[in-house]
């Protein structure tokens, strides 16, 4: 998780802050909760979310 985690807040400015980065790391601890634990799973997850606070931002 923290390697997906990771890749998808470089997409980020700085890395991220702690909202967002916050916010992908529940999505991804509720989607491993759920079984989906391939890096795979987990990357689209991690994009979903990204893609969902991009679209906050507006």
């Amino acid at each position: 998780m923290d390697v997906v985690l990771e890749e998808t807040c470089r997409q980020l400015p700085h890395g991220g802050d702690h909202d967002s980065r916050r916010f992908i790391a529940e999505r991804l601890i509720e989607a491993a909760q759920a079984g989906h634990s391939t890096l795979g799973e987990l990357g689209i997850v991690a994009r979903h979310a990204l893609a969902e606070i991009i679209a906050k931002r507006g």
